[in-house]
This record gives C-alpha cells, sequence and structure tokens, in this order.
C-alpha cells in the first residue's frame, strides 16, 4: 500500500525535536517509596539518547507550562484547580488523603508543576510539528496522561497530555490547517481517558491497541472493548485493538496495523499524527506483560511516517522497565531521524487469538475500510490463517507467568471468517449499487463538505448501509435462559415482537429482530431463586425474580430456554436494564450503539461463568451467567451481580414477594411449558419468595 510506505527523507535530513526538561522529575513519591512511575524513566531514555549520540541530532527543546485556557478544553475547573493547587503547602496535611481518593495516584511538592509542564511540552510541540517548523518531535514527558478522565487524575495521569495538545491544534490555532487528527495508543493499558474526550468527535481518529484480557486488565473498564466505536457524529472514530492475554509480540502488533491502522488510517488522512507513545508493552516490562522488542516500536513507527507527511508527534505515556523505554525511544528516534532501519528481530507468528481480534474489530469498524481501496470482499486477504508454525511466546517479564498452553482456546467457537465474509460481501455489493447517490470525493482528500459539520470522512455518509455489530451478531446464535416471567412465552415476545401481556403496566419496545424463537426447551440449574427489590415501573408493588450468581447444587430452579441470536439477546438485555428510551420529539427509539455482549465477551463468560457489565455496573440485570451449552449454543442468563446478593443479605437492599399478577404470570409458564401444575408451580413460587438468603 502505497501510502503507508515509509517515507525516505528528501533533501535536508528531517528536523527532528526532542523535548527534555528535567523539571518534570520533580513529580515523585512523598516518601520516596519504589514506584514504576518515578523521575528515573526519563533519565533513563535522555541518557541512552546522549551516549547513541542521537540527541544531539535533534533540535534540543524545553519545556513550557500550559495554560489553563487550554487545559480547561478536555479538563473540569475543579480538575485543574486540584492538580495547580495540590503541591502548595495548604495541601501538606492531606495531600497522601487527596491521591487516596483517586485511582493509583500520588503527588508530592513538584507534582503540579510537572503536570503543567508535561501538558505544556506536548502543545510546543505539536505546534511545530504542525506549522512546518519541524518535521516530527518527541515530547518526554511525565506525569503520562492517557487515562486521566474529564474531571479526575487516574492511572499515574494527572492531565491528558495529548488530549490538551489536539484541541489545541483543532480550536486554538485554525490557521495551521489541522481539520483531522490521528491519536494512536500503543500504551499497553487502553486509553479511556481520551477516548472519552473525543467519543463524537469526527475531526480525532482514536486508536488504541492494548491488553484487555476479557475485561480484567487496567483499566478493567469495558470501555477498551472493540464494540466501543463512538457514538453521534463521531461514530466510526473510535478504534479498540483488546488483546485477550499477554505475550503480544511484534507479530501481533505488525498484524493489528497492516489489517486495522494502516487501511483506516488511508482512508482517514490525517494531517498530523499525535502517538500517546507508551513502552509498557516491550518485552521485560514489570507492568505489560508483552513481547515489542525495541526494532518492533521502530517498525511500528515506520510504517506510519507515510501518513500526514511524516508530521508525527511522540508523547512519552507508560513504560517502566529502565532498559526497555530507553531501547525503544531510541530506535524511534533513530527512524524520526531517518536512519536506515532494518528489522532484524527473530521470525515470529501472531497468536490465532490476534486474528481473532482482528475480525472483531473489522466487523465493527468496517466503514472506513468499505472507503478504501483494499478488496474487502476478500476475506482471506484480511484475515490471513496462521500456518502450523508455533506462534512466539517467550517472555522476559516476572509478571506474566502464565503459560502459553493456559492461554484461552485459540480456536473460536463462531465462524467469525465466515460471518465477515457472508455480511461484506452483502454490504459491498448494497454500496456499489448506490454509489450514484454519494457524496463525490476530492481526488487529493478522503473528505467532503458537509452544509454544517465541517469536513468528515466520506464514508459516513454511507455508513447506514454498511453493516454494524447487528449484522453480525444476527448471524450468531445462543440460548437465552430465563426463570422470571419471561418462561411464559407470550411475555417474553414482548421482547421481541414488542407490546405487553396482562399484569403489565407498561409494553416493551421489542427487538430490531422480530424473528420468533428458533427452539424453545426447559431444564433446572443448580442456583438459588429469590425475588428482590420492592416495585417495578411494569409490574408494580413486589419484588421480582433473580438467581443466585453463585452455583449450590443443593438448590434447583427452573430456566425456559429460547434459542435466540446474539442480537436479540442484547435488545432483551436493553430492555431488562430500561437501557431503551422513546423519543417523544421525533417517535424514534434510542437503544445503545453499542452490545453489551459480543463473540469476546460470549468467550469471556464461556470460561469464567459470570460477565459484569461495567458499562452498566449498577443495573439490576447486570450479570450474565454462562450455565452450559446445548447444542453446541451457550446457555446465556441475566441476573443480579453477587454484590448485590451480599446487600440483600444484609438488608440494605429489599427482598420482597412477588406481586399476584407477576406470580401469575410465572406460574403460566411453568404450568404451560408442562414442568409443574398449578398448584406446584405456587408453591415453588411461594417457597423461593418464603426463603431467607
Amino acid at each position: 500500500m502505497a501510502a503507508a510506505a515509509a517515507a525516505a527523507p528528501v533533501g535536508a535530513a528531517p528536523r527532528v525535536g526532542l523535548l527534555y526538561d528535567d523539571r518534570m522529575c520533580a513529580h515523585a513519591t512523598p516518601d520516596g517509596e519504589k514506584h514504576p512511575e518515578n523521575p528515573e524513566r526519563l533519565r533513563a531514555i535522555r541518557r541512552k539518547l546522549d551516549a547513541e549520540g542521537v540527541a544531539s541530532r535533534c533540535v534540543d527543546m524545553k519545556a513550557k507550562e500550559a495554560k489553563e485556557k487550554y487545559i480547561a478544553s478536555v479538563h473540569t475547573p475543579n480538575h485543574i484547580k486540584l492538580i495547580r493547587d495540590i503541591s502548595s503547602k495548604e495541601y501538606d496535611y492531606r495531600r497522601n488523603k487527596t491521591a487516596r481518593k483517586f485511582n493509583s495516584i500520588y503527588f508530592n511538592e513538584g507534582s503540579s508543576e510537572s503536570a503543567f509542564l508535561a501538558a505544556g511540552s506536548v502543545i510546543e510541540v505539536a505546534e511545530k510539528v504542525a506549522s512546518g517548523e519541524l518535521s516530527s518531535a518527541i515530547a518526554l514527558v511525565r506525569p503520562p496522561g492517557h487515562h486521566a478522565e474529564h474531571n479526575e487524575p487516574m492511572g499515574f495521569c494527572l492531565f491528558n497530555n495529548v488530549a490538551i495538545a489536539a484541541n489545541y491544534l483543532l480550536n486554538e490555532r485554525p490557521d495551521l490547517g489541522i481539520n483531522k487528527i490521528l491519536i494512536v495508543d500503543w500504551d499497553v493499558h487502553h486509553g479511556n481517558g481520551t477516548q472519552k474526550m473525543f467519543y463524537s468527535d469526527p475531526r480525532v481518529l482514536f486508536f488504541s491497541v492494548h491488553r484487555f484480557d476479557y475485561g480484567s486488565f487496567y483499566p478493567c473498564e469495558g470501555d477498551a472493548s472493540h464494540c466501543l466505536i463512538g457514538e453521534g457524529a463521531g461514530e466510526g472514530y473510535n478504534i479498540n485493538v483488546p488483546w485477550e492475554h499477554g505475550k503480544c509480540s511484534d507479530a501481533d502488533y505488525v498484524a493489528a496495523w497492516d489489517h486495522v491502522l494502516l487501511p483506516i488510517a488511508e482512508a482517514f488522512d490525517p494531517d498530523i499524527i499525535l502517538l500517546s507513545a507508551g513502552f509498557d508493552a516491550a518485552m521485560g516490562d514489570p507492568l505489560g506483560g508483552c513481547c515489542i522488542t525495541p526494532d518492533g516500536y521502530a517498525l511500528l513507527l515506520t510504517k506510519l511516517l507515510g501518513f500526514a507527511k511524516g508530521r508525527i508527534v511522540m508523547a512519552l505515556e507508560g513504560g517502566y522497565n529502565l532498559k526497555s523505554i530507553a531501547n525503544s525511544v531510541c530506535a524511534c528516534t533513530k527512524v524520526l531521524l531517518g536512519d536506515n532501519f532494518t528489522y532484524n528481530s527473530p521470525r515470529m507468528q501472531p497468536f490465532e487469538s490476534t486474528w481473532r481480534v482482528i475480525q472483531m474489530v473489522m466487523i465493527c469498524n468496517v466503514l472506513f475500510l468499505c472507503n478504501s481501496s483494499l478488496p474487502l470482499n476478500n476475506s482471506s486477504f484480511l484475515f490471513s490463517p496462521l500456518g502450523n508454525e508455533q506462534p512466539y511466546a517467550s517472555s522476559g517479564s516476572e509478571s506474566d507467568v502464565e503459560d502459553v498452553s493456559e492461554l484461552p482456546d485459540a480456536t473460536s467457537s463462531v465462524n467469525v471468517t465466515q460471518v465477515v465474509d457472508d455480511v461484506l460481501s452483502e454490504h459491498i455489493t448494497m454500496l456499489k449499487l448506490d454509489e450514484d447517490n454519494l457524496a463525490t470525493k476530492n481526488t487529493s482528500s478522503d473528505s467532503v463538505q458537509a452544509q454544517d459539520d465541517g469536513p468528515v470522512v466520506a464514508a459516513t455518509r454511507i455508513y447506514d448501509l454498511l453493516f454494524t455489530w447487528r449484522s453480525a451478531l444476527s448471524k450468531v446464535y445462543v440460548w437465552y435462559a430465563s426463570f422470571g416471567s419471561n418462561m411464559w412465552k407470550p411475555r417474553f415476545l414482548c421482547y421481541i415482537e414488542g407490546g405487553k401481556v396482562d399484569g403489565m403496566s407498561i409494553s416493551c419496545f421489542g427487538s430490531h429482530d422480530t424473528s420468533p424463537p428458533r427452539g424453545t426447551m426447559w431444564k433446572t440449574v443448580p442456583h438459588r431463586l429469590f425475588f428482590g427489590r420492592s416495585s417495578t415501573p411494569c409490574w408494580g408493588t413486589g419484588g421480582v425474580a433473580f438467581l443466585n450468581p453463585e452455583i449450590n447444587y443443593n438448590d434447583e430452579s427452573y430456566v425456559c430456554m429460547y434459542k435466540i441470536t446474539l442480537e436479540q439477546f442484547n435488545d432483551v438485555l436493553f430492555q431488562e436494564n430500561r437501557l431503551v428510551k422513546d423519543n417523544s420529539e421525533d417517535g424514534k427509539l434510542e437503544s445503545p450503539s453499542s452490545p453489551l455482549i459480543g463473540l469476546s465477551e460470549i468467550e469471556s463468560v464461556s470460561s469464567n461463568k459470570a460477565l459484569h457489565l461495567e458499562p452498566i455496573k449498577d443495573s439490576w440485570y447486570s450479570n450474565v451467567l454462562h450455565l452450559g451449552e446445548e447444542d453446541g449454543l451457550p446457555i446465556l442468563t441475566m441476573t443480579c451481580p453477587s454484590t448485590a446478593v451480599a446487600q440483600h443479605k444484609s438488608g440494605e437492599l429489599p427482598l420482597a414477594p412477588p406481586s399476584e399478577t407477576y406470580s401469575a404470570t410465572l406460574i403460566k409458564g411453568l404450568v404451560e411449558g408442562k414442568q409443574l401444575d398449578t398448584h406446584e408451580a405456587a408453591n415453588y413460587i411461594s417457597g423461593a419468595a418464603a426463603r431467607s438468603l
């Protein structure tokens, strides 16, 4: 792909800015205790660059503190005030207590200055690269930034340095002509803060490749899933590549670059690239547990040089092995300086799970790819199967001792490639038939002028023609197991077809796919049925049914199982948790734009038997249980998390018998399902309600 080829320097050598300022080393733990994010990180990098003669070839730059008005483009006034004042004497006796209020944060007397310098430094180098004064630049800054949220510091990060710089270029310096920014975050942890700040902004394409481990790797948020693709005008501009486990190496990252990032970057055609350059995925890092080599980082960077005329700003994020971070930054600096680069690392193969993740990402983010010149209807090009070679899996990290044999099964239970192939073929054909109705692309740019929205990628104009997660999940079947009112089939069909039955106060919205279940069957499960809460909008006063997530073989509860698509299961999950809204202004229903349960979540819940859905963690039915398999398909249900069971036990949440109408609905399900007679069903319900937890 010509656009992604490395750009060789023409004429004068590239002018590469290098910003290092020892004042940012003043931020340290308050009592000198050991911490992975410490001042030696910067000093080790600088020593390496000096020893290799690399620093002297760069344009030396000093830090400048960011003005508060620029920081305020992404952070709240209270957040800014806290960081500004935290190093002052008024906090001397409560600084540590204040730090404990946040997730993985420390403060000392040097934190305020360091944070303002870090944010200002990234602005400084980004401005000079955008103006053409520099070809590219590296900002050696700390504290890092990509975890910092709109309203609070988080994960070693005080201000979101890259987000502040991106907003500065877009909103404060329109004269520089920066209309589209690609942010690439290759830190091993998800850039949660950066993602949220641009989630609805089509001017910023955010790409993060990170360990996810089914939601168990820091920051342990569902936001890091591949299903999170942006919203509103920004839908499709958020790309997450979430690794399922550690030990991912150069080969895995190159696969993500070649099959996801590079074709999407080509379609987006950014004016500048801001790189959240964390090096904690490097081999030997104590926190990351991955295996990228210095040459691997250099190769990833080389592949980006063909975009945005090579205008790249690297801002340091994580990386906690002093040797690997110094060697990796040095290798990247040499790439920016135009040194000849040869990839000398050993031959490696990606994990099979890497192809599975890439396939899922492609399903959710095909809008850019369908706008590119790649032969997308040829899934064999996109998803190269592994040969017989074993994946490279050695690791020098002591933090990640899992053996390859203990990694999740490499073979997916779903034929994802076939799903992708079928859906792509269908929608590519649709796209070709409607080409004449689309806005015409400028031959030198992939953007068109919208009436009010400014430049947008042309693919957004055809997004409704392209398949979404619904198209993919409509081809995947699961068993939904109901233990409550949905045991009565007419009641369950309200969630599929819409409407209500006797006893319900409000109607259901129904599923996007109103097809009836492909099958129905009953079984019993070793979980305790109980009735909690005291009232619901649908059934009025009285408790509703829950299953205790914990297995107890002394308990036996009836479940009615419906064979439905994974798309329909998500629609039931949305409605059970009241996530579907009726927009009274235009009469349209508003439901989440991304699934709560996708194929990777199916893998997770199958392995762990339960998955608490972080995005809806406070909802009543936020815990998805795996109850086994039937005909090779997973049996799933939804109930409360174990924490809610504990609250019911303690009395913090009420236990209450069901109302007569709700009980009658459950009894109808059990009787018409030929599991119990009326008397037995009534005793089953009343017995479950009477037993204490």
